[in-house]
C-alpha cells in the first residue's frame, strides 16, 4: 500500500516528519519498505525562456536565454517543444536529478551551458505516468506560474510516499481513511467526515433499472445511475494523488473511480448506461463462457467465477475486471456505477487465473458494508463536482451484510493478566476511543462497540492486541514465562532407525515435503488423491508428497550437477494423502545410492544387492528376519527399471519398494528403497531367541545351477530349504553368471550351503543324500545342474 501523505492529510491534521511518521506506524505494527519524497530533485526554479534560437552546429539543438527571477542563464536545450515565452521548470547548476543526475556547468558543441530545462521523467515521474507531450518534450507549466518560484508546489507534487507491506488481516488499511483512523489512534487526532452531499433529481433509478443476484457469493450489490456527464481531464490534486499511489490518470471518471477506492478501500465499477439493457444480473458463470475484457483478452470462464451480465451475456468478472462492451469511452454521457460485495475465495480464485489488482486486493481482503454505501456516495459528489454530472435519484439495492458495529465484552483484569501489566482503566478506554471504537465499563466489564471497517477484529484476544499495541509494546516489562515442567518424549524406535542406517554409511538428508503435483504419484502404485496447496508460493512446490523418493531424486540432481557421484542417502519422512474424504499422513523411510559405496574403509560401486543388502541389514535389525521377502510383480511404477525392481514383503504384506531407476530418468545407476514404516511397525515381533552355537563342525557345499531368467533366486533358495530340512542352516548366493557358454534366456546362479547339528557331527553320506534330494527337486523345475 503506496501511502500519499498529502492524501492522508486531507483527513487527518498531522504535522510530522515523514520518517518519523512511518516510524511511528511501524511501533503498532505496520511495517514499511520505502519512505521517499514523490519527487527526489533540489535546487529546481521556475523560468521562463526569453529568447531561443538554434545551436550553430546541430540540427535539433537550441541556445535558449532563461530568466530564473535572479539572473538570465544561458542554457542549450534538445526537446523539441522549447520556445520563447514558455514558462519551465529549471535545474540550476548543482542540482541533483532522479537517476543521481547531477547538473553542471558544461560546454555543449562549443556553447557554454548554464543548467537544463527538465522533462516530468527527468524529476523521476515514471514513463507510464506521462502524457505522450510530457514523454516527448520538457514540462510546460502554465502561464501564471511566477518566475523565480518553487516548480515542485507550483504543480502540487511537493508529497511523500510511505509504501507500507501490510499483513493480510489489516484489509482496511487499504485505504487512505484506514490510514487515518490508524494515525489519529497514534496522535490521538480526530479523522475528518468524508464530504458526501450532492444534488440528485425526482426521477428514481428504480423505475427503469433493475439488478437480478443469482448467487450467494454476492452480498450486497448498490447500483446508482448519472447523466450528462462531461468527460475531460482531471483536477491536479487527483492525478497527482493517484500518481503517488502508483496508478496511472486516464479522464476524471477513469480517475474518479480508482480515487474513491483508494480513499475508502472499497472499488467500484463504471459502466456505460447506453450499453447496458435496464438490467445487470450477478450469477456464476457457465463452464467455458466467453468474455472479452477491458485489456481487449478474451477469457474462458469457469464455474468457479462471478460474473456480471446484463441478462444475456457477461458484461465483466466480478471483483477483478469489467467487459470490454460496457467501457466508458469519451463520448459516454449516462454511467450506471456499480458498488458491491463479493465472495473474497471467489475473487480471489479468479484472479490469480486473470490478473491480480488494486481491487481484486481489497475485495479478497474482506470490506466493509457502510463503506459500499459510502463510495457510492462519494462518486455521486465526486462526479457532479469535477464531471458536471446529473445525478438521477433513487438507489437501487440488495443487501444480506449486516451493518451493525460488532459489540465484544472483554474484562479489564483479563486485558492486563494477558500483556502482563497493570495498564489503568482510564488509559484502556483512551485507547479504544483513539481508535474510533465505541465503549462503556461495568466494574471489570468493558462493553465495546467495534466498527465494520476493522474486520480483523472478532473475539476478546483481539481487543487486547489493539490495546497492547497502541499502548506500546515497548512498554511492556519482559518476563521470562513460568510454567510446568514435563518429561519430553521422542520416538525411540525412529532414533534407532536414523543410528542404524548412519552406522551402515548413509548420510542422514531433509527435504520439502512439497514437491510438483506431476511428481507426486510418481514411483509407486498405491492408490490415493494428491493434496493440493489452495495457494502455493510457487508451482514447483504446490503438493504435499507421497512417496519420499521423488524427493531423494531432487537432491540426487542437485549434487549431480555439482559432479557429485558418489551418493549415499536416506530420510525419514511423512507422506500425505487423501483416500475417501480422508486425509491422511504415513512415516516412511527411503534411501537412495549410486557411484562407490563406503562402509569404513571399505569402497564398492553401489548396485542393486548394496541397496538390497542395507534394506535387509534394517530389516533384520528390526526383528524381521526370516519373515520378509523381495517379491516381483511386473505392473512395478514405470520409473523403475524392469528386471531390477521387487516389492518389499513381510508377512505376505508389501510395505515397501526396492529397486533401479530407470534409464529414461537418469542415465546414471540409481537404486532406491522406500518403506512405510508405519506399516512394517504395525507388525509384531517375538521378544529376540538366542540360539546357543553348535560345538559341531558346520560342513559347506557349493552348488552351481542353470535356470530359466524368470526364475528368481528367492524361488531357488526357498525349494532347497525345504528340501534340505532342518539340517541346512545357511544358504547363501555368492555368484551370478550369464554370458558365453550359458545359453541365451539362462543364467548361472552359486550357491554355498552350510549343514549343521546341535547334538552331532554330520556325515558325508547324509549330507550328499540331502544335496541329490535338493537336486531332484530342482531338476523338476526345470532348474539344471551346472556341468
Amino acid at each position: 500500500m503506496k501511502l500519499s501523505t498529502n492524501f492522508v492529510k486531507d483527513y487527518i491534521d498531522v504535522d510530522v516528519e515523514t520518517k518519523k511518521l512511518a516510524e511511528d506506524m511501524t511501533q503498532i505494527g505496520n511495517e514499511y519498505d520505502s519512505s521517499e519524497k514523490l519527487i527526489n530533485a533540489t535546487n529546481l526554479v521556475i523560468g521562463e525562456v526569453k529568447e531561443c534560437k538554434m545551436h550553430p552546429d546541430s540540427d535539433h539543438l537550441h541556445i535558449c536565454k532563461v530568466d530564473v527571477g535572479s539572473e538570465v542563464l544561458q542554457i542549450v536545450c534538445g526537446a523539441p517543444n522549447v520556445r520563447e515565452g514558455l514558462k519551465v521548470i529549471v535545474a540550476l547548476v548543482g542540482a541533483e536529478l532522479a537517476g543521481n543526475i547531477k547538473i553542471k556547468k558544461g560546454n555543449i558543441r562549443g556553447v557554454e551551458s548554464n543548467g537544463m530545462l527538465c522533462s516530468m521523467e527527468e524529476l523521476g515521474i515514471e514513463s507510464k505516468f506521462l502524457t505522450k507531450e510530457d514523454k516527448e518534450g520538457i514540462h510546460e507549466l502554465p502561464e501564471d506560474s511566477i518566475i523565480g518560484e518553487d516548480p515542485i508546489k507550483k504543480l502540487e507534487l511537493d508529497d511523500s510516499v510511505i509504501d507500507f507491506e501490510l499483513t493480510a488481516n489489516r484489509g482496511d488499511l487499504l485505504s487512505v481513511l484506514g490510514m487515518a483512523y490508524e494515525i489519529g489512534a497514534i496522535y490521538n487526532k480526530k479523522v475528518k467526515k468524508v464530504e458526501l452531499s450532492y444534488q440528485q433529481t425526482k426521477e428514481d433509478i428504480n423505475n427503469s433499472f433493475k439488478i437480478d443476484i443469482k448467487t450467494d457469493n454476492c452480498t450486497l450489490f448498490l447500483a446508482k445511475k448519472v447523466e450528462n456527464v462531461i468527460i475531460k481531464e482531471s483536477p491536479t490534486f487527483i492525478k497527482n494523488r493517484l500518481i503517488a499511489s502508483g496508478i496511472r490518470p486516464i479522464n476524471n471518471v477513469v480517475d474518479i473511480s480508482n480515487y474513491v477506492m483508494l480513499e475508502l478501500g472499497q472499488p467500484l465499477h463504471f459502466y456505460d448506461a447506453n450499453t447496458l439493457k435496464d438490467k445487470i444480473e450477478v450469477r456464476m458463470a457457465e463452464e467455458n463462457e466467453k468474455l472479452i475484457t477491458l485489456d481487449n483478452v478474451e477469457r474462458t470462464l469457469a464455474k468457479e467465477d462471478i460474473i456480471i451480465s446484463d441478462g444475456e451475456k457477461p458484461i465483466g468478472l466480478a471483483g477483478v475486471m469489467g467487459g470490454l462492451t460496457t467501457e466508458v469511452e469519451l463520448t459516454t454521457k449516462s454511467i450506471i456505477i456499480e458498488s458491491a460485495i463479493f465472495n473474497p475465495l471467489k475473487v480471489r480464485q479468479t484472479s490469480k487465473k486473470i490478473l491480480r489488482s488494486e481491487a481484486s486486493n481489497r475485495f479478497e481482503k474482506g470490506l466493509d458494508p457502510n463503506r459500499t454505501y459510502m463510495a457510492i456516495e462519494r462518486a455521486c459528489h465526486l462526479l457532479e463536482k469535477y464531471a458536471n454530472a446529473t445525478i438521477v435519484g433513487g438507489l437501487v439495492e440488495y443487501n444480506k451484510e449486516n451493518l451493525e458495529d460488532k459489540k465484544i465484552e472483554i474484562e479489564l483484569s483479563k486485558i492486563n493478566k494477558t500483556l502482563g501489566i497493570n495498564i489503568p482503566k482510564e488509559e484502556v478506554l483512551q485507547i479504544f476511543e483513539r481508535l474510533g471504537f465505541m465503549c462503556k465499563i461495568e466494574k471489570d466489564t468493558i462493553r465495546v462497540l467495534v466498527p465494520k471497517r476493522r474486520i480483523d477484529i472478532q473475539i476478546k484476544e483481539d481487543l487486547i492486541e489493539e490495546v497492547g499495541r497502541i499502548y506500546g509494546v515497548d512498554k511492556i516489562e519482559g518476563k521470562l514465562p513460568v510454567v510446568p515442567l514435563k518429561v519430553g518424549s521422542y520416538n525411540k524406535t525412529i532414533r534407532e532407525v536414523r543410528n542404524k542406517m548412519i552406522a551402515l554409511g548413509l548420510n542422514e538428508v531433509l527435504s520439502y515435503i512439497l514437491i510438483n503435483d506431476k511428481e507426486a504419484k510418481k514411483y509407486t502404485k498405491d492408490e490415493f488423491e494428491i493434496v493440493k496447496l489452495l495457494d502455493p508460493m510457487t508451482e514447483e512446490r504446490n503438493t504435499l508428497r507421497y512417496s519420499i523418493i521423488p524427493s531423494l531424486m531432487k537432491i540426487f540432481e542437485y549434487n549431480q550437477a555439482r559432479n557429485v557421484k558418489d551418493i549415499s542417502i536416506f530420510e525419514i519422512g511423512k507422506g500425505f494423502y487423501k483416500k475417501e474424504e480422508q486425509y491422511g499422513e504415513e512415516t516412511k523411510i527411503g534411501a537412495l545410492m549410486t557411484g562407490d559405496y563406503y562402509l569404513n574403509i571399505k569402497k564398492e560401486q553401489s548396485d542393486f544387492y548394496t541397496i538390497k543388502g542395507v534394506a535387509e541389514e534394517l530389516l533384520d535389525y528390526l526383528g524381521y528376519k526370516n519373515r520378509y521377502s523381495f517379491v516381483v510383480d511386473k505392473k512395478m511404477p514405470q520409473e523403475f527399471h524392469t528386471g531390477q525392481t521387487a516389492n518389499i514383503v513381510v508377512n505376505n504384506d508389501i510395505v515397501g519398494v526396492i529397486g533401479k531407476i530407470h534409464p529414461e530418468i537418469t542415465k546414471q545407476d540409481v537404486y532406491v528403497f522406500e518403506i512405510n514404516l508405519d506399516k512394517l511397525l504395525q507388525k509384531r515381533v517375538g521378544k529376540m531367541k538366542y540360539k546357543e552355537i553348535s560345538k559341531y563342525p558346520i560342513i559347506k557345499k557349493d552348488i552351481a545351477l542353470i535356470a530359466d531368467n524368470e526364475i528368481t533366486s528367492q524361488e531357488i533358495e526357498n525349494l532347497i530349504k525345504r528340501t534340505a530340512g532342518n539340517l541346512l542352516i545357511n544358504i547363501e548366493l555368492f555368484d551370478l553368471y550369464t554370458g558365453k557358454g550359458i545359453q541365451k534366456n539362462k543364467k548361472s546362479l552359486a550357491y554355498s550351503l552350510s549343514f549343521g547339528a546341535q547334538e552331532r557331527t554330520l556325515t558325508d553320506e547324509e549330507i550328499l543324500e540331502k544335496i541329490k534330494k535338493v537336486i531332484t527337486n530342482l531338476e523338476q523345475k526345470g532348474i539344471q545342474l551346472r556341468k
